[in-house]
């Protein structure tokens, strides 16, 4: 009897093991990775695949997107540098506060062309605020999903700043690193399972990522080995103020 308990306990705890070593729920933090936030800068990362991606975009941890607060609304996106994809839609689609309708909708979505390495595109706010978080979407059913960039921000007043840093290092031009993102899930090859909808939100302890006028998306491709389609479907920007 003794032995029979002891076995069906031992069994019990194998599966207990086995099941905490089992991949990820779809939506969890943990299958993307290789984000950091400069300093106390929080990158919060989350992915819906397959499914359970629908046009109502339900993530768990990554806020909605508001109209309330959303300081990208009005604010003035330009391309700094690379080519915007002319089967996509345009830079308005990034803060409208709308979210495409589907996985592979190009005119409902900001891309850069096709077999390019990315681009630059910056964020006027017209006036410096304090940024409580900064919060970005995408979706796509392949290679394009992921999302792949370095945030930079500035208040526009430091020597020998550069509203528009086309190449080299941002930080030698009055801009301030304040994170580098990279949603691509971990251990996946390009094509084999890059796909779903994508949400990251960038926070800080303090409340405040940064007190800027200024910000610059440094996107780059998330493969260019498998094709020339590794330009992310970068469906919305949120800024919120504090």
């Amino acid at each position: 009897m003794k032995n029979s308990l002891f076995l069906v306990a031992l069994c019990a705890t194998l599966a207990a093991v086995s099941s905490s070593k089992a991949s990820p729920a779809a939506g969890a933090s943990d299958q993307v990775g290789a984000s950091k936030g400069e300093g106390d800068i929080k990158v919060a990362v989350e992915r819906i695949a397959g499914s359970d991606a629908s046009d109502k975009w339900k993530f768990k941890n990554i806020p909605a997107v508001t109209k309330t607060n959303n300081a990208a609304i009005k604010a003035k996106f330009s391309l700094v540098s690379g080519e915007q994809d002319s089967n996509g839609a345009g830079l308005d689609a990034l803060h409208d506060a709308k979210l495409p309708s589907g996985e592979d909708v190009p005119d409902e979505s900001f891309f850069f062309n096709a077999g390019s390495d990315g681009g630059r595109i910056a964020v006027d706010l017209t006036n410096a605020i304090d940024i409580q978080q900064i919060n970005s979407y995408s979706w796509h059913a392949n290679t394009r999903g992921p999302q792949v960039y370095k945030l930079y921000g500035s208040d526009g007043t430091a020597d020998g700043f550069k509203a528009r840093p086309e190449s080299g290092d941002p930080t030698k031009a009055g801009w301030k690193l304040i994170a580098s993102v990279d949603t691509r899930p971990k251990g996946a090859s390009p094509g084999e399972d890059f796909g779903g909808q994508y949400g990251v939100s960038i926070t800080s302890p303090a409340g405040t990522v940064g007190h800027y006028r200024y910000l610059l998306f440094d996107c780059a491709t998330t493969e260019r080995d498998a094709d020339d389609f590794g330009n992310t479907f970068y469906s919305e920007i949120s800024v919120l103020a504090k």
